[in-house]
Parts: C-alpha cells; sequence; structure tokens
C-alpha cells in the first residue's frame, strides 16, 4: 500500500463508517482514486460461465450499490465487478448507524437492508458506464413487497441490457424472512422465474445465485440439488454471517450481517462442501474473509474458479484487489502452475475435515 492510500485510509477512518464508505465512492467518481487498470496475464485469466476474466478477483456486491462508479472500478484491478443490490423501486433502508468497523478483528458488520436507487435509476446509470472488465448486477427484493420472488425477475427485466450477469440474493440477513427463499421449494420457484425471465430476454446473460454461509448440512445439500437442476450457471459462497464467534471489537454485539477476516473459516467451508456435492460441476466464486493472495489462493484450493472481496479494503485500501491479482500470480509461478483452473479444488479435502 502506497503512502498516499495509506493517509487517506488513516483519514476515512476518522468518520464514521458509512460517510467515509461515501466519500470513497465520491473519489473514485471524481478521479482522485489512483487505478492500476487492468491485472491480467495468461497464469490469471479465467473463464467462468461464459465468462472472459482477466483475473479471477472480482468486487462483491454492496460496496457500488447504485451503480455510481463502475466505469472507475472497472479500472482499479479487478477481474469482474458487481453492483447492487437493486430492489425494483427506491427505498432507504434500516436506521442509522447500519456500519460498524470491527477494528481489532479486522470485520465489518452491516445492516443496511438493501438500501439503493431503485432498478430504473440504476440501469440509467450502468447504460452510460462504460465497462473494461465483466459488470454484474445483484438482485434483491423490496422489504415491503407482496411478491419477493417476482422483484428478483422485475429488476432482472430493467436492467439486463447493462449487465453481463446476475446474482439472485437470498442470503442476505437484513431483510426480513429473505433467507427463506433459501428453502428448496421457494428457491426452485424463485430460480425457475428468474430464469424464464432471462431466456427471454434479446440478450440471454448468466445468473448466479448467492447464498448464506449459515445453512445446515442439510439445507446445502438442498440449495446444492436445486442449484444444479435449474440451470443457473454458477453460486457465489458466501454472503455475511449472523455467527460472532471469538470477536473482540466493541460492536461484536450490532445486530447486521458479519464479513471480514472473522468470515473466512466458515464461508470457505461451506464453499468446499459446496464443490463436494457439486462435485465440480458448477462454478463457484468464493467470498468471505479475503485479505491477501493466500486466502484467495486458498480459496480456489477449495473449490472456487473464482473469488471476491469487499470488507477487506476497509483496512487495505482499493489496492487490494490488484495485490491480490499479482501475489497469486507469482504464487502460481512458483508453484510450476500455468493457469489458475488447474487449482480448483485440489485443497478441497483440507476444509471438509472437522
Amino acid at each position: 500500500m502506497k503512502l498516499v492510500e495509506r493517509a487517506g485510509l488513516c483519514a476515512l477512518h476518522r468518520l464514521d463508517p458509512e460517510a467515509a464508505h461515501r466519500l470513497s465512492l465520491i473519489a473514485l467518481k471524481t478521479g482522485l482514486a489512483p487505478l492500476p487498470g487492468s491485472v491480467t496475464g495468461p497464469r490469471l485469466k479465467t473463464r467462468i460461465a461464459g465468462l472472459d476474466l482477466p483475473n479471477p478477483v472480482g468486487l462483491a456486491a454492496g460496496y457500488d450499490k447504485n451503480a455510481e462508479a463502475v466505469t472507475a472500478l472497472t479500472r482499479a484491478g479487478f477481474g469482474f465487478v458487481e453492483v447492487g443490490a437493486a430492489t425494483p423501486l427506491p427505498q432507504p433502508g434500516n436506521p442509522r448507524p447500519r456500519l460498524f468497523r470491527l477494528s481489532e478483528d479486522r470485520a465489518v458488520i452491516n445492516r443496511f437492508g438493501f438500501n439503493n436507487d431503485g432498478a430504473e435509476a440504476i440501469a440509467r446509470r450502468l447504460a452510460t458506464a462504460r465497462r473494461h472488465v465483466p459488470v454484474g448486477l445483484n438482485l434483491g427484493a423490496n422489504k415491503t413487497s407482496a411478491d419477493r420472488a417476482g422483484d428478483f425477475s422485475a429488476v432482472l427485466q430493467t436492467c439486463a441490457a447493462h449487465v453481463d450477469f446476475v446474482t439472485v440474493n437470498v442470503s442476505s440477513p437484513n431483510t426480513e424472512k429473505l433467507r427463506d427463499l433459501q428453502g428448496k421449494a421457494a428457491l426452485s420457484a424463485l430460480l425457475a422465474g428468474v430464469l424464464a425471465t432471462r431466456d427471454a430476454l434479446a440478450r440471454p446473460l448468466a445468473v448466479f445465485l448467492k447464498i448464506a454461509p449459515d445453512l445446515t448440512e442439510a439445507e446445502l445439500a438442498d440449495v446444492a440439488e436445486v442449484a444444479m437442476g435449474s440451470g443457473i450457471d454458477a453460486v457465489i459462497a458466501t454472503n455475511t454471517t449472523l455467527a460472532r464467534d471469538g470477536l473482540t471489537s466493541r460492536h461484536a454485539g450490532e445486530t447486521g450481517g458479519l464479513s471480514g477476516a472473522p468470515l473466512f473459516e466458515r464461508s470457505t467451508r461451506v464453499l468446499a462442501r459446496l464443490s463436494a456435492l457439486t462435485d465440480g460441476r458448477l462454478p463457484l466464486i468464493g467470498v468471505g474473509g479475503i485479505g491477501s493472495a493466500q486466502d484467495a489462493y486458498d480459496k480456489i484450493l477449495a473449490g472456487a474458479s473464482a473469488v471476491q472481496i469487499y470488507s477487506a479494503m476497509v483496512y487495505s485500501g482499493l489496492s487490494l484487489a490488484a495485490g491480490i491479482a499479482r501475489g497469486m500470480d507469482r504464487m502460481m509461478e512458483r508453484d510450476g502452475v500455468g493457469n489458475v483452473a488447474e487449482l480448483v479444488g485440489k485443497g478441497r479435502d483440507r476444509w471438509l475435515k472437522p
């Protein structure tokens, strides 16, 4: 991390977390943040669900909820970028404060509640963005909707022309009863509706599913069965957790989803289990607690074809994405690996042990 970025992070950490988040987006939009451009090479190039990625390190949904800084983010060293979540109608989300730094734990708790400007506004911004890497949109449901399953299809219909993939997000802990849609019957019906909408588009696109890290073994098996039978293109494992094991920060008791370093082991075990259940027949994207090239390498070994980061940037800055990609490239060179695809699932058994 360069001195200027370190100074910027120190300044941001003196602000309320949500204000700092907002200021970082403004810096990106106005060109104040230095951007490394594309980070790629033969070992890093990745193909997943028909998408060609310059490297396997993506940005997770939640940072750029309203697609305000897409052009800049696609030049920030990421191999792909996911924005949102978007809901059909604008909504303010939950009352503030709703974002907390757990600095001692290198973690974050949020309870935003799908605050966003709505699908139409987000579609307009996506339409004018210049995409230097694949861009996806996280689909959400309005809190007061009478048809939450239908909301996902509605957002897809509105925004599909301007993205390369969409993610069905049924795993946020901050919208009441949203995680109920991960049940076998509800998930099957939801995905069938979204895929029917996708298949009717002039330009069909990849559909991903994002799951929670708090599923039981039986629930995870049901999700794997539904995902494989539905025709979706990939699963993102995982979203934030409701668990609070081992935290030391004074904010540890705040409600909401926990992300960052404490999530790494839990999310990686879910990833490895899902890899075993799907036997490599469905691409997986590993998320949760990645803060270094070694963490990303371990996610790939556990079964991921690509990874996403977000919370670690709170502590390591925007340059983390490029740093992880370059670090993985050096590790593959060290290990005699020709391409990241050769690593997928090779260390899965380590994470399946009790």
